[in-house]
């Protein structure tokens, strides 16, 4: 059962409504949205809606992650992002969340071989966001992973009519970043963190989608 109304469905072309029902699983949302190239910003920042992401066809992680929640969100569940923030040496990353038989997994736009899909497996959102800490890390090899939002439910911004419109979306970013954040370790913890080995770090560096060159 879609949580769309019919009258929040209309919004949308046939062309979209047809796309959305064909993703009717959280894998085959994560497996089309990797099919849309990094949105490297050439004319400056962006924060696109989902609209803007399928038209122009890019995105980064946080515009990613507003797609997969609307389409979540077009099969049942809530449309829901988490903020994982890092130290001030590396960026932050948005994610889309969701539950399937009490456990939750994540939808992740990005452009690197680490940071991408979880499959429902994990008890909490704490454990989910564990999941990532170890292959977040800087060019540096410092693991940079610190806090972490609650989900953040994105139907309280529908009067931004964030799912459709043609404007910047710099409101949920705003509230995203400034929304409170559960700390994942302490200083203890912080000095004790290996960095990771040469492999590791090689790993890092492998990207899906290369920047042309102008």
């Amino acid at each position: 059962m879609s949580s769309l109304t019919s009258n929040e469905q209309v919004l949308f072309t046939s062309k979209e409504l047809t796309l959305f029902k064909s993703l009717n699983t959280p894998r085959k949302i994560q497996e089309f949205l990797n099919q849309i190239p990094i949105n490297f910003e050439p004319e400056g920042d962006t924060c696109l809606s989902p609209r803007r992401v399928l038209k122009e066809n890019r995105a980064h992680c946080i515009e990613g992650a507003m797609l997969a929640a609307l389409i979540l969100r077009m099969h049942g569940h809530k449309p829901l992002l988490v903020d994982l923030e890092s130290s001030r040496d590396d960026f932050d990353h948005v994610i889309a969340v969701f539950q399937q038989h009490g456990h939750w997994g994540a939808i992740s736009k990005t452009n690197h071989a680490v940071l991408r899909y979880r499959g429902p497996v994990y008890k909490t959102i704490r454990e989910l966001v564990l999941s990532y800490f170890h292959e977040y890390f800087d060019k540096n090899g410092k693991k940079t992973l610190r806090k972490y939002t609650e989900p953040v439910n994105l139907a309280e911004f529908d009067y931004l009519e964030w799912m459709t419109t043609a404007d910047e979306l710099w409101e949920i970013a705003d509230y995203l970043a400034k929304a409170k954040h559960f700390s994942l370790l302490n200083r203890k913890q912080i000095a004790l963190l290996k960095k990771p080995d040469r492999i590791e770090m090689d790993f890092g560096d492998v990207v899906e989608w290369k920047k042309e060159k102008i």
